[in-house]
């Protein structure tokens, strides 16, 4: 047999899927492929099944051949900013009981039949064709290499998003057009980048060699077998368009990586991953990169430990080991340091750890100055952390947020209103806002991420945020955090999204860290409920009162209200008004933080169709509210991207257009109708986000899929509605059945104990 793939597999039955998905694409064949199946509790039967033949699967479990390990405590602290708190390692340690995978490879091999072995992990994939095209250097009678060796890329993604929403060429693009194996190991960022995978290695090899995983090793058993392999290496190929894509997890609460898991063995491992290597190896030049590869350690993550972990370990036992692995290595690698960094490994090595700590207090404190020069939240960071949090908390001081401090409005909005009217002389308010707002009651105005925002956010008794607080926020005790959110969900959120598309792919271990702050979230519905308990992992007080956002669009004087607003707007009151409000899409960013948007609705053709009767109101996601082009229709379209409260446009409109923006489930409490313009519809479903439910039979309007469809949507709006209103009143009873007017009332008693 020409050829055995072998995969480890323990978790996470959607990245085994994509990864024999992979598989059955690179159009080879003599090959077999052993699925090492360790401590597996998932149901994959079915999976196996459908790609049983076309890929000659053969398992083995390797928990009936190999003892058990138990890898159930974890060192997690709050200073290493850790995705997962300690106890939550410890609640869950059980589900990380596997053999490993050097075990489970090291069994692969044992099974196996093929001339070459090619090591592919259950959670990456291939890219087509790959082994194919590493086989037919195999196939060549003139060559007789020991291990092939192709490209490694890395992705957040999927299979399906990684090759769909971005261009093939340029996902697979390499600044590096060759690499000796001596270039790889030189190449990796750090001693843990180096592996094996991407390599098909040929079995003679192995055994003329006795080469092995260390299966004492769980997290590092890659770096001394590659070193193994290539010392004696005398032939190997690097084929230049063969691609492994290693799929980093965007979730390390639920299907955490090995490098995401933390575990009290890890550093020691580490270190005794490195002096194994280093001591096999018999090249001098591979020596001094392993060499500048733990000094590199040492100056990037160590220095840090030493300085700010809580764990004492660092500055004691881990500290001593440290200082060993150190005097082992090459002096002129040492040498070659210059400054600071040569000034803290000599500090290791004399082993005075108060010396050491003051030199590392000295460099961390100037580089700290250096980024603050850069970025002058700094000095709000460390004041929230050194002074005001240090500060007792001060009794019903109430700071408000929505939209990370873009805009006065949403829910934070209309709740300190009736707070404010009903209880003047109680609580004291502080608002974050970045712009100039006209404000009405009693309060204080400060900038976002600004000194006083520090201070403020450390001391106050109640936070009202429609949005997630910063990330480095700490909950202290006295704080009451009311979540009002900003809408109810059509579109899947955190952990029930497969795919984190926006710009912060570690997106769900953020919201997780952040969502455990939370002592209230509003629901507008018990739909909302449902998906909330479910996405956010929350377990506190969920309060089903409606949204307070909605309260006016159910108040007595609405049409009086409509009336001011048109005024203010300047709009026509002969004018019907129509209210365009798409939401964003998740792969429309720059960087963090920075997003794009292009409006495809054909705005002249509305103009020409439609401009003797109405007007258009444009109002994109607060993410994307930077101006659009409404150059040539600027007498029949309004940009109202910055308007802030968007419950006041809902009341003037006659008509809502809207996409998958969680817009229309508020819209939907006045009656009015409403069209829905998914241009992007099989993407956004299949791809970038999915939904709740299916839209196609639940939405209370028309789908529509271009400009022209809009256009007579609007002309025929009567016979729409009257097409759509026993489905509306299912879709009101659903989503609307709690609102009543009296949301902010509500939910103040019960926060605010009034």
């Amino acid at each position: 047999m020409r050829l055995s793939i072998i995969i480890p597999f323990h978790r996470g039955k959607h990245f085994l899927d994509d990864c024999l998905e992979s598989l059955s694409e690179q159009q080879i064949n003599d090959y077999e492929t052993i699925l090492v199946l360790d401590n597996v509790k998932e149901d994959i039967d079915s999976l196996l099944e459908l790609y049983k033949d076309k890929l000659n699967i053969k398992t083995v479990e390797i928990n009936k051949t190999i003892n058990q390990k138990l890898y159930s405590k974890h060192l997690a602290d709050e200073n290493d900013k850790s995705y997962i708190s300690k106890e939550e390692l410890d609640r869950r340690g059980s589900e990380y009981n596997y053999s490993g995978v050097a075990a489970a490879r090291n069994l692969g091999i044992e099974k196996s039949k093929g001339d070459y072995i090619f090591f592919l992990d259950s959670d990456d994939y291939l890219h087509e064709e790959s082994l194919k095209k590493m086989i037919k250097v195999i196939e060549d009678k003139d060559n007789n290499y020991d291990i092939i060796y192709g490209r490694i890329k890395k992705t957040w993604f999927s299979k399906k998003v990684y090759f769909t929403s971005f261009n093939k060429e340029d996902a697979l693009i390499n600044e590096v057009d060759q690499l000796t194996l001596t270039q790889l190991i030189d190449y990796k960022k750090t001693l843990s980048d180096i592996g094996i995978i991407g390599m098909m290695i040929k079995r003679e090899y192995l055994n003329k060699y006795n080469i092995k995983f260390d299966e004492n090793m769980i997290f590092y058993s890659e770096l001394p077998y590659l070193i193994s392999l290539i010392n004696n290496i005398e032939s190997s190929k690097y084929v230049i368009d063969a691609f492994y894509i290693k799929r980093k997890h965007n979730n390390p609460i639920d299907y955490p990586s090995l490098s995401q898991l933390m575990s009290e063995n890890k550093f020691k491992e580490y270190i005794n991953a490195y002096q194994i290597a280093r001591e096999i190896s018999s090249s001098e030049d591979v020596k001094e990169i392993l060499d500048q590869k733990l000094i590199d350690f040492y100056l990037d993550q160590f220095t840090k430990k030493i300085r700010r972990s809580s764990n004492e370990l660092w500055r004691t036992e881990y500290f001593k080991v440290m200082q060993e692995a150190v005097l082992s290595i090459n002096n002129q690698v040492i040498n070659n340091l210059t400054g600071f960094d040569k000034r803290l490994v000599n500090g290791l090595k004399k082993g005075n750890i108060k010396k050491l700590k003051l030199l590392i207090n000295i460099n961390l404190g100037f580089k700290k100055l250096l980024r603050i020069r850069k970025n002058k939240r700094l000095i709000s960071y460390y004041l929230y952390f050194k002074v005001f949090s240090k500060k007792p908390i001060i009794k019903d001081l109430v700071l408000c947020e929505s939209f990370y401090g873009k805009s006065y409005a949403g829910n934070p909005k209309y709740l300190y209103e009736y707070l404010s009217e009903n209880y003047p002389d109680k609580f004291k308010f502080v608002w974050i806002i970045d712009k100039k707002s006209q404000i009405p009651f009693k309060h204080k105005k400060v900038k976002r991420f600004s000194i006083r925002y520090a201070y403020y956010i450390a001391r106050s008794q109640y936070y009202i945020f429609n949005s997630r607080q910063p990330e480095w926020v700490r909950k202290r005790k006295g704080n009451t955090f009311l979540q009002t959110w900003h809408g109810t969900p059509l579109k899947r959120l955190v952990f029930d999204q497969d795919e984190v598309m926006a710009a912060t792919p570690l997106y769900k271990a953020q919201v997780y860290k952040q969502s455990r702050a939370w002592d209230y979230l509003v629901s507008a519905n018990y739909f909302s409920t449902e998906v909330f308990k479910k996405a956010f992992k929350f377990d506190n007080r969920i309060l089903e009162y409606g949204y307070p956002r909605n309260d006016i669009l159910h108040s007595q004087d609405k049409e009086e209200r409509a009336r001011d607003i048109k005024k203010k707007l300047k709009i026509p009151m002969d004018k019907k008004t129509i209210l365009y409000a798409p939401t964003w899409r998740d792969d429309e960013y720059y960087g963090k933080g920075k997003y794009k948007f292009q409006l495809k609705l054909d705005l002249q053709l509305l103009k020409e169709k439609l401009g003797s009767e109405y007007l258009i109101l444009l109002r994109t996601h607060y993410f994307i509210a930077d101006s659009l082009d409404i150059k040539g229709v600027e007498d029949f379209a309004i940009n109202l991207s910055k308007y802030d409260d968007i419950s006041e446009l809902y009341l003037i409109s006659d008509i809502l257009i809207t996409d998958y923006s969680s817009v229309f489930f508020d819209y939907a409490n006045l009656k009015r109708p409403m069209i829905f313009y998914t241009y992007d519809l099989d993407k956004y479903r299949d791809i970038l986000r999915g939904f709740y439910f299916d839209i196609e039979k639940e939405l209370p309007g028309p789908i529509v899929y271009t400009s022209d469809e809009v256009v007579n949507s609007i002309i025929n709006i009567k016979e729409i509605s009257e097409e759509y209103i026993d489905k509306y009143e299912l879709f009101y009873e659903k989503f609307c059945g709690l609102e009543d007017g009296c949301a902010s009332r509500n939910i103040s008693k019960e926060v605010f104990n009034l």
